[in-house]
């Protein structure tokens, strides 16, 4: 294949990729060229430096290495664009593991990072806790790829990459780049200014813009100094641009137009898009339809946003969501919401505690992240453990999900998409699993959101309960059968099941003295405080009023251990609210699920089944 050929193929397949990173367009071809021809010669322009601190002490963020340029380098000149080899591509929750089985990956490491005269797991958690200095992120983009295969990469670039230093004004970029033929990644290194022979090679670790300036120095948290440690850490509530920024707009109904409503006399008639209601909803006071234009009841999978059609045209029909109630369904709204069934944000006393007391203290990675450091900083201060668990909004299965002491680690992940950051449960209440010991568990209750102002809620008292397999501590946090109790998604792990009343006969004999009625009752006034939350504000702050909507929710909940005085309580902690729950195994263990769901929904009826909680 001719040149003018291949670099056309090259560009077809590579220009979107080479646009986004900003690529400038006159060095494309000696990209193609140096990946088509396997020319690595960076060797020939650059020479890695070790410093020499003799004279003067290093300092924390003192760099080991440096990169020097050893000739002039014209930024216009189209040849200087070069491939820097990654040494290292993992994903950050399996550091440990890949350090342990990879040969000759540790002794690299600790090369780079100059670790010496330690044990081989002394020097595994040295380069875990000090590669964040040296690692950079990717994520592949594209509905084509599986939500797995979408989470964000990290990789440490060769020696000679590893050695570029940071800058606020740097004279070179570097962007990691796919080469889609082979499936290969490399990191392209290219000047944006002209560099004389001599000079130092820097580069910038957080690009974009900033708004906040502290937010992108908190992000260089590993290499710079940061004076910002003491600040007030307290959080407020955002505007309501920040309800709505990245959402889709819904419209809200025409609530004079729904005073008076009819309902069907006869049976109601349900069209849904869930095979399980389809399956299981037998009572004879309802009757499933293929048509959404014949159904007194419309219930969807997708989010169902045009409320004031719905009212204008179709006032009898029922829908199963609420205008705006992804308030509460989306991890970092639900902080906010939280925070307003609490007058107080923070308690006077050592413990830094947050209220209100069933919410994990939790900041928005994107916008909060000099508020997380300053009090990461004070819970060091005061002694405290910090341990931090660090997910995506809106991600479900654990995917892209870390726990975490190490605050360069933590500054870093803003850079991999908008995540939470939430006081890992370093107490939780832990249940003695038959051979296998004392283990995290997590409790589903499916919730029943009836009306809003007044705001009528319902929980399905059989709750459904998902449990760890190793025995709990606070370590090894890249073992996920250890601290986390989702296996349904996992072909190796073994998935525990157990009834809730099986469940609370056994709670009975491992915790006599904490009758479960008690537990379920701070549990309900939990889910409580949070809807009052939810709807004590209008769109697009809180939950929207809708006669015509009924909605169904799924809360999962952990048990902690906490101190109120002398004596040891247990205090319900609220994970997250889960939009469009699967519903599966509640059908299999209670075949009159939705029977009775459906009968507290839309016939407004009292059933044994479920608890009136507001």
């Amino acid at each position: 294949m001719d040149g003018i050929s291949t670099y056309n193929n090259f560009i077809a397949l590579h220009k979107p990729q080479l646009l986004l990173s900003g690529v400038p367009e006159h060095f494309w071809p000696s990209v193609c060229k140096k990946i088509t021809d396997q020319i690595f010669d960076a060797g020939l322009t650059f020479q890695l430096v070790q410093i020499d601190y003799e004279d003067t002490k290093k300092m924390p963020y003192d760099p080991i290495w440096s990169v020097i340029a050893i000739r002039d380098i014209e930024c216009s000149d189209a040849s200087h664009i070069y491939l820097v080899d990654h040494a290292w591509t993992f994903k950050a929750n399996s550091i440990q593991s890949s350090l342990r089985n990879v040969p000759g990956l540790l002794e690299r490491m600790c090369n780079l990072l100059q670790i010496s005269d330690k044990t081989t797991e002394e020097q595994i958690d040295e380069v875990s806790k000090g590669i964040w200095k040296y690692a950079h992120t990717y994520a592949i983009g594209g509905d084509e790829f599986s939500v797995e295969d979408r989470v964000p990469v990290w990789y440490v670039l060769d020696e000679l990459g590893s050695g570029i230093t940071h800058s606020d004004t740097p004279n070179f970029r570097a962007v990691p780049f796919i080469y889609v033929p082979e499936q290969l990644t490399y990191t392209l290194l290219f000047p944006i200014k002209d560099v004389e022979e001599g000079d130092m090679v820097t580069r910038n670790f957080v690009e974009g813009h900033y708004p906040d300036p502290m937010q992108r120095e908190a992000m260089l948290i590993p290499w710079k100094h940061y004076e910002h440690f003491g600040e007030d850490f307290a959080q407020v509530e955002p505007s309501s641009k920040y309800f709505l920024e990245g959402h889709i707009v819904e419209t809200l109904p025409e609530l004079d137009l729904l005073e008076v409503r009819e309902t069907s006399s006869s049976k109601l008639k349900v069209f849904s898009e869930y095979r399980y209601i389809n399956d299981y909803l037998t009572a004879p006071e309802f009757e499933i339809v293929d048509n959404e234009n014949d159904a007194d009841v419309l219930w969807y999978m997708n989010h169902f946003k045009e409320f004031q059609d719905l009212s204008v045209n179709s006032p009898n029909k029922f829908v199963n969501q609420f205008p705006f109630e992804y308030v509460m369904t989306i991890k970092d709204l639900l902080a906010v919401i939280a925070r307003r069934s609490s007058e107080k944000y923070c308690n006077d006393n050592d413990s830094l505690d947050t209220n209100p007391v069933w919410l994990p203290t939790t900041f928005n990675m994107k916008t909060e992240l000099p508020k997380f450091v300053a009090y990461y900083m004070q819970r060091k201060k005061a002694g405290l453990d910090n341990h931090w668990i660090c997910k995506p909004y809106n991600l479900a299965r654990g995917l892209d999900t870390y726990i975490s002491d190490n605050l360069d680690f933590l500054c870093r992940l803003p850079l991999t998409g908008p995540k939470i950051t939430q006081k890992y449960i370093d107490s939780p209440v832990l249940f003695d699993r038959p051979d296998v010991g004392l283990v995290k568990f997590d409790i589903r209750y499916v919730i029943i959101l009836h009306s809003v102002r007044p705001t009528e809620v319902y929980v399905y008292n059989n709750f459904f309960l998902r449990f760890a397999n190793k025995p709990f501590s606070l370590d090894n946090f890249e073992d996920y059968e250890k601290h986390f109790t989702v296996m349904n998604y996992s072909e190796n792990a073994p998935l525990f099941k157990m009834l809730c009343a099986d469940f609370k006969e056994a709670w009975s004999r491992q915790f006599a003295n904490y009758n479960w009625a008690d537990v379920e009752k701070s549990i309900f006034q939990m889910i409580s405080e949070l809807f009052s939350a939810a709807t004590l504000k209008g769109p697009p702050c809180g939950i929207g009023k809708s006669p015509q909507s009924r909605a169904l929710y799924a809360a999962d909940i952990m048990l902690s251990w906490r101190k109120k005085g002398n004596e040891k309580i247990i205090q319900p902690i609220m994970l997250e609210m889960n939009w469009m729950p699967d519903c599966r195994r509640a059908c299999e263990y209670y075949p009159d699920f939705y029977n009775d769901l459906f009968s507290v929904m839309f016939l407004n009826r009292e059933v044994e089944s479920c608890t009136k909680v507001m």
